[in-house]
């Protein structure tokens, strides 16, 4: 039978193609118009010059230090998250005690706090232990709510791992520890890639622990910086877009050269 085109979803899909062009070229527009024609043609007018002053603005102040402090806290976050949810996914996934089974039920758990509903006990504990205004002050409570969607995704993965595999290492003579090291881990690495992106994005994007948890300019990150564009009696729109589009290059860069994992990494949280 001869398939028939879906003009219906063919349609919706250039509808919604249009929703997601009109503020990528707003933004891009904007950057590169000067302020006052971005205020006199709108925020969708063609800019009636090309310039790159908003860009040289914005990398003459402080970004560039805000934009290395986002970096060392979301590497910081995603190190982290690896490092504690690799072995626990997997002592969930071989565990077959009861034990096992209730942290894994903890963790999932943990999906369904908010970090707004904890972020005034968090901010205690953070000043209490000595690490408010600085990095480790960010990373821990980020890291710790990536623990669940870490837990999930990976143990998602592992289970993909047949049993064979397992009993074959175990007939070489392989322990516990080098399983995982030579079998598990590296049959995980679309879980892994997926974990990355997804802790990635929400470290680098993270905007409530940063605000409430530091305080000076040394520690600030990309999502606060942003506010030192916008006056109380206005706003350079310019070197706010500007700013917008640096700060979204390395998740471009980090998308671009992890989509193939993350695409199988979701196929495996998904089941197959």
């Amino acid at each position: 039978m001869k398939p028939r085109p879906n003009w219906i979803a063919g349609g919706l899909s250039v509808l919604w193609l249009g929703f997601i062009t009109i503020p990528i070229y707003a933004i891009v527009a904007g950057s590169v118009a000067t302020g006052q024609a971005y205020m006199k043609g709108g925020p969708v007018a063609a800019p009636a010059s090309f310039t790159l002053d908003s860009f040289v603005r914005v990398l003459a102040g402080p970004f560039l230090r805000y934009f290395l402090n986002t970096t060392i806290i979301t590497v910081s976050t995603v190190v982290l998250a690896l490092v504690l949810a690799l072995p626990l996914s997997y002592v969930v996934v071989r565990g077959k005690g009861w034990a096992s089974r209730g942290v894994f039920r903890l963790f999932l758990f943990g999906l369904a706090i908010p970090s707004q509903a904890v972020i005034i006990p968090m901010f205690w504990v953070i000043s209490a232990i000595g690490l408010y205004d600085t990095w480790w002050g960010v990373v821990l409570p980020t890291a710790a709510f990536s623990m669940p969607i870490s837990v999930l995704i990976l143990t998602s993965g592992m289970r993909e791992i047949t049993n064979d595999l397992y009993e074959a290492m175990a007939l070489d003579g392989a322990s516990a520890f080098k399983t995982f090291i030579r079998l598990v881990i590296p049959l995980s690495k679309p879980s892994i890639a997926t974990l990355c992106v997804f802790n990635g994005l929400h470290a680098w994007n993270g905007f409530l622990f940063p605000l409430v948890l530091t305080q000076s300019d040394d520690v600030k990150v990309v999502t606060l910086g942003l506010y030192s564009f916008i006056f109380q009696y206005g706003a350079d729109f310019p070197a706010l877009f500007a700013a917008v589009i640096l700060s979204a290059i390395p998740l471009v860069l980090l998308y671009l050269f992890a989509r193939r994992a993350l695409v199988a990494g979701l196929m495996g949280v998904g089941g197959k």
